[in-house]
C-alpha cells in the first residue's frame, strides 16, 4: 500500500439464515479491515445484534468500502457500528473516497440498520450510497446522519465534494429515492441557502415500513408529540414513515431518533426497544 496508487479496499459479506426460530449467521467474508464482532442476542436467538467493525476509524483518499448483507427469509437482526465514522481530507491525487451498502430482505425477513453518524472532514471527497432490496412481505427500520466539518473546532466544510444516495426497492420497484450532492459548483447554496442546509452542519434521515395503513395516524401524532419542532419534519411516504433532522448536534438527532424507535418498533416489529449495548460504551 504505497505510492500513487495507495488504497485500502476493504469489504464484508454477510448472509443471516433463520433455522427453527433462530437467527444465525450463515456466511461471513471480509477482505481488508471491516468485519462483524460475532453475534449477540439480548433480545433470545431470534432477534441478534451485529456490530459492524472499521478498526482504522476513517477513510481516506482511494478507500472503498463495501458492505453486503443477504437476509434469508424470516430471519430477522440489528446491525449497528461502535462510533461513528469519519471521513478524512482527501489526497490531491486519487481523491474518491467510497463506502456502499447493499441489504438485500427476502420473504419475511428484518433487518434494523442504525450506523452511528459520519463526521465528513473539510477537504474531503466522498460518496456514500446504501440500497435497500426488500420482498413483498419484509420490514426494515433504518437511519443514515451526516456531520459537516467540526464547527466546535471552527473548521466548516469549505471545500471537498460530498455526494450521498439512499434508495429503499420493493420487489424492484422504488418506493424512496434520497441524494443529496455537494461541491463547489453549490456550495453556497447547499451549505447556506433554503432549499440547502440552512447553515446546519448536521443532517440525518430516518426510514421505517412498511405499516399497514390503519395505524398511519395514530403514530404519525405520539411521533409528533414526542418531537420538538425546531428542525425536524415527520410524513408518511405511502406505507414508510420518513423522518428528517437538520439541526447542529448530532447527539440531539440520535436522541431524537431512538425515540422514534421506541415508538414504532412494536408496532412495526412486534418488539419492545432493546438498546444495543455498545451505544452505552
Amino acid at each position: 500500500m504505497s505510492g500513487a496508487t495507495q488504497t485500502w479496499p476493504a469489504s464484508v459479506e454477510l448472509r443471516l439464515c433463520a433455522e427453527a426460530g433462530r437467527t444465525r449467521l450463515a456466511r461471513c467474508a471480509h477482505q481488508g479491515p471491516l468485519y462483524v464482532q460475532r453475534p449477540f442476542y439480548p433480545e433470545g436467538p431470534a432477534h441478534p445484534h451485529f456490530y459492524l467493525l472499521h478498526p482504522p476509524g476513517g477513510i481516506v483518499s482511494g478507500d472503498q468500502l463495501q458492505i453486503r448483507v443477504d437476509m434469508a427469509a424470516d430471519s430477522s437482526a440489528l446491525m449497528t457500528t461502535p462510533g461513528a465514522a469519519r471521513v478524512y481530507r482527501a489526497r490531491d491525487h486519487n481523491p474518491q473516497q467510497c463506502q456502499s451498502s447493499r441489504l438485500r430482505l427476502d420473504t419475511g425477513a428484518i433487518l434494523e440498520w442504525f450506523p452511528m453518524e459520519t463526521i465528513v472532514y473539510d477537504g474531503a471527497s466522498v460518496a456514500l450510497e446504501t440500497t435497500v432490496e426488500l420482498a413483498e412481505d419484509s420490514r426494515f427500520i433504518g437511519w443514515e446522519l451526516n456531520c459537516f466539518g467540526l464547527p466546535a473546532s471552527n473548521q466548516p466544510f469549505s471545500c471537498g465534494r460530498f455526494a450521498q444516495r439512499y434508495r429503499i426497492m420493493r420487489e424492484g420497484a422504488p418506493v424512496f429515492v434520497d441524494s443529496f450532492s455537494l461541491d463547489d459548483s453549490n456550495r453556497s447554496l447547499m451549505l447556506s441557502g433554503p432549499a440547502g442546509l440552512r447553515g446546519q452542519p448536521v443532517t440525518g434521515i430516518f426510514l421505517a415500513g412498511p405499516f399497514a395503513g390503519g395505524e398511519c395516524a395514530s403514530l404519525l401524532q405520539a411521533l409528533r408529540d414526542a418531537t420538538p419542532d425546531n428542525g425536524v419534519a415527520l410524513s408518511w411516504s405511502g406505507d414508510w414513515l420518513v423522518g428528517r433532522y437538520l439541526g447542529a448536534s448530532a447527539d440531539r438527532a440520535r436522541k431524537l431518533y431512538l425515540a422514534w424507535w421506541r415508538i414504532l418498533r412494536p408496532s412495526l416489529l412486534g418488539r419492545d426497544a432493546c438498546v444495543p449495548r455498545i451505544w452505552f460504551t
